[in-house]
């Protein structure tokens, strides 16, 4: 499919992608329209380079350093570097025809008229979005005016926030695209509309659409109060965009004493305190759509709020403005300034960028009809070639599964320097950044079709890098396809995905390994050479402080995995392969479960005593600061304690002590994946099995049994996947 893009910070191009595939709770839609939202899309276009926008926003530097200091100065250029060639998706709101949708979307119907959200769906031939980011189309909306429904329901939710009442004044300050929809949306609320903007035309549009007060120029506290009997008005709604506090400013001048302020526009909040609390002013923001904004639940996992309890949604103030534009009291063709077709999407975008053009909506329109038809002619093309062409003998062929940070800062990278192999496959539910990874590092194909890599003879081993819960299902396809898997921990959830992969991989004669780098960092190696030369048990302090496995973090969801089964199996492998001797219980507490933040289960203190008399404590927590210390691990035996810590400090306390100190952390990652593809090709046993996925997994899971019931458990893991 087609798809506009933006590579790198400034191009605008139309590209060609894979298709999406409809996950649960999502459809797929061939628009007919959509709508270019230019104020939220144009603030991610650069036309000006790189320097001016460091020069605009120096915090871009200290979020370089901060980034380097976890990841090391190469692997940060490199990033740094690739973001002037890779691909971002540009817009979020339209309409068309459903064309695919999942088993669990249950009251949408293929060929049904729609308008869609949702931020990353973009400019394209086919867009998956939410069930709850879809609004059916009255039969009396056409598609080019359903298209403007996301922008409609930002505006609309301003409003609402607002709380506007019957005879109040309301003032609208910057009269762009949103602001003009604010201001008949007030107006319908029985609000008197004052609308201002710098440009006298715009302020003339919204006029015309209904506005009662236009203010053209010159000093707008005195016109205000000359309209409102010296009162000021009774609430100011921001929806201009500036760098500076101006438009806050005016609207704090205007506002009357305990008067309302609505954020609507990206400004800068600098708001005078002595001023505002004189005034006793209200301030509020408006977020996006209105409730549902943000929320994974909401926008995609199918999730609704109650009827009774939250009347507007995003989905319902979606709705909510397609009716109002059916009984013709919203005007959308006066906003409508250019329409161009999909493949011009570059010249729609300079447009925009134009200010001599005086563009206010754009809307892009595509091949597809606005019917019923769309639906039985929609044939997907879920696979793109990027360098056709068979690998050469002797080679092995790598597939990526999920494009996500690991796997550019690390995976990639260190495939493309395995000798004698070939990356042949990315995989990714983003056709967009599929393709910007498998062009930037040299991959055959770009896919979205999972089945299109395992039926590929080409391909050997996958790497499955994506989010926890398809870790163990893709591993066991793979395994039963006849691949080779290196897949990132955890293995699996349950213990029966265990039980399935340690079948599986026995079944096949291919091997199974999970990235438990920790093995290969040149810090932790030193700790398990002194544990074998002790002669009696020793004693391990595991103590993780991880505080971005939090809120709506998908990490921190219980629900797959959490902090625990996702980031804190790394450690009950590291004391496994330190001790070299088998965990046989575990006794465990966490924080108090049921709260919403921080989760109870992702905090938590477990002891776990091992076979060869040793014992180990590991500490995992998400509550801390990002100032506290992360990762530190503690081993003492007789006479000896040694420790390390992030990666960079191993110090030795014996009868001298030594500290060693590296100055950006080695994390193993590329020892583990050169060790891994060597085994392969001399058909050795990996250094990490399926069965060490599995002691981990079924280890994480009797924890959190633990501290739910607060008594010891067997692990017993060999008999769970035996």
């Amino acid at each position: 499919m087609q798809q506009i893009i933006r590579k790198g910070i400034k191009d605008i191009l139309v590209e060609d992608v894979p298709d999406p595939v409809a996950g649960p709770h999502h459809v797929l839609i061939r628009p007919v329209f959509s709508l270019i939202s230019s104020g939220t899309e144009t603030a991610s276009i650069h036309q000006q380079g790189v320097f001016k926008e460091v020069a605009d926003n120096p915090s871009h530097i200290k979020k370089v350093l901060d980034v380097m200091q976890t990841n090391g100065p190469i692997p940060t250029i490199r990033e740094v570097n690739a973001k002037f060639s890779e691909y971002a998706v540009l817009g979020y709101s339209g309409a068309g025809i459903v064309v695919e949708k999942h088993r669990t979307v249950t009251d949408l119907e293929l060929g049904d008229r729609v308008a869609y959200g949702g931020e990353g769906t973009g400019h394209a031939e086919t867009i998956i979005t939410g069930r709850n980011l879809v609004a059916r189309v009255p039969d009396n909306v056409t598609l080019d005016h359903a298209a403007f429904s996301t922008i409609g329901s930002i505006a609309l939710n301003a409003v609402r926030i607002a709380n506007i009442g019957l005879g109040e004044h309301v003032v609208v300050i910057g009269l762009g695209l949103i602001g003009q929809l604010v201001a008949q949306l007030a107006r319908l609320q029985g609000a008197v509309v004052i609308a201002t903007d710098l440009r006298t035309d715009r302020v003339q549009l919204a006029k015309d659409l209904g506005a009662h007060e236009p203010i053209f120029g010159g000093a707008l506290q005195e016109q205000v109060a000359g309209l409102t009997n010296g009162k000021g008005a009774d609430c100011v709604i921001i929806a201009a965009a500036a760098k500076s506090s101006v438009p806050c400013n005016l609207a704090l001048d205007v506002c009357r004493d305990r008067g309302r302020i609505v954020v609507l526009g990206a400004v800068e909040m600098n708001f005078p305190w002595n001023d505002m609390y004189l005034k006793e002013i209200q301030l509020f923001m408006s977020r996006a759509y209105g409730p549902g904004s943000y929320d994974t639940s909401y926008e995609r996992q199918g999730q609704d709020y109650p009827y009774a309890y939250i009347r507007w949604t995003e989905n319902r103030n979606m709705e909510e403005f397609l009716r109002l534009v059916g009984r013709g009291d919203i005007k959308l063709d006066p906003l409508i300034t250019h329409r161009f077709p999909l493949e011009d999407g570059p010249k729609a975008y300079a447009t925009i960028m134009d200010p001599a053009s005086n563009s206010l909506a754009v809307l892009l329109q595509y091949q597809t009809k606005d019917s019923a038809k769309a639906a039985n002619d929609f044939t997907p093309r879920r696979t793109v070639p990027l360098t056709p062409g068979k690998k050469s003998e002797g080679t092995l062929g790598i597939a990526l599964v999920g494009a996500g940070n690991i796997a550019r800062w690390a995976h990639l990278p260190n495939i493309k320097n395995i000798p004698n192999s070939s990356l042949r496959a990315i995989l990714s539910s983003s056709g967009v950044r599929g393709k910007s990874y498998a062009s930037r590092f040299g991959a055959a194909y770009c896919t979205t079709d999972y089945q299109q890599i395992l039926n590929d003879p080409e391909v050997d081993l996958v790497f499955i890098t994506n989010r926890n819960q398809y870790h163990g299902p893709q591993a066991l396809e793979a395994l039963r396809a006849g691949k080779h898997v290196f897949v990132e921990k955890p293995m699996a959830l349950t213990e029966e995905e265990c039980k399935d992969l340690v079948q599986a991989s026995k079944e096949s004669g291919c091997q199974l390994t999970v990235g438990f780098n920790r093995r290969f960092a040149p810090f932790y190696k030193p700790l398990k050479a002194q544990l074998a030369k002790r002669n009696a048990p020793a004693v391990i302090s595991c103590r993780v402080n991880s505080p971005g496995i939090s809120g709506s973090y998908w990490m921190a969801d219980p629900a797959v995995g959490g902090a625990i089964l996702g980031e804190a199996c790394h450690f009950v492998d590291l004391m496994h392969w330190l001790l070299d001797s088998e965990p046989v219980s575990v006794s465990a507490y966490s924080l108090p479960t049921g709260k919403q933040d921080p989760v109870g289960e992702n905090n938590m203190v477990a002891s776990f005593a091992f076979a060869d008399g040793s014992i180990g404590n590991l500490t995992y927590c998400t509550i801390g600061s990002r100032t506290s210390g992360g990762e530190l691990v503690e081993v003492f035996m007789q006479g000896m304690g040694i420790k390390t810590e992030d990666f960079k400090r191993l110090t030795t306390a014996g009868s001298i002590r030594r500290t060693q100190k590296k100055m950006f952390a080695e994390k193993g990652y590329d020892t583990q994946i050169e060790e891994f593809v060597k085994d392969l090709r001399a058909g050795k046993t990996a250094a990490v099995t399926v069965r060490d996925g599995a002691r981990s997994t079924i280890g994480c899971l009797r924890m959190m049994q633990s501290a739910r019931e607060q008594k010891p458990f067997s692990m017993d893991w060999e008999s769970a996947v035996s």
